[in-house]
């Protein structure tokens, strides 16, 4: 698996609109994009800093994972995302022949049109990891 670079850092926030003046007020940054991910029932905001981002996380549904993991830790980072260059199918392989336990067992669609697989923190030292690749134009 070759990782170029941390694509995206996931912070789950209970509101998008009252995130922002922080990261936009306070850091300087600029909010380029807001989408649904209906399937995942979440609300996106991406700003950029560099070559990574911030991908903030609201909920759409109080059962959606990004609403559980606020309900049971509060606001805060959810996940780290890696940028792989070989295929996210490639490295699903990869990982569960090493032993990784995984969420996805395939890529599936996420923000920003990128493929992406979720591993479980049971065995990232208590990190949920986003493998993305941004699909072939």
């Amino acid at each position: 698996m070759e990782i170029s670079h941390i694509e995206h850092l996931g912070i789950a926030v209970k509101s998008i609109e009252a995130a922002l003046p922080f990261y936009e007020g306070v850091l300087g940054l600029k909010c380029y994009s807001i989408e649904v991910v209906e399937d995942q029932k979440v609300k996106t905001a991406f700003l950029k800093i560099g070559q990574t981002k911030i991908e903030l996380l609201e909920p759409t549904s109080p059962e959606s994972a990004i609403a559980k993991f606020i309900e049971k830790k509060g606001e805060g980072i959810h996940h780290i995302a890696y940028c792989i260059q070989d295929g996210v199918a490639n490295a699903l392989a990869e990982v569960n022949e090493k032993g990784v336990q995984l969420i996805d067992k395939a890529p599936r669609h996420g923000a920003e049109g990128l493929d992406i697989a979720f591993l479980h923190p049971k065995s990232t030292a208590s990190v949920l990891t986003e493998l993305c690749e941004t699909p072939k134009q």
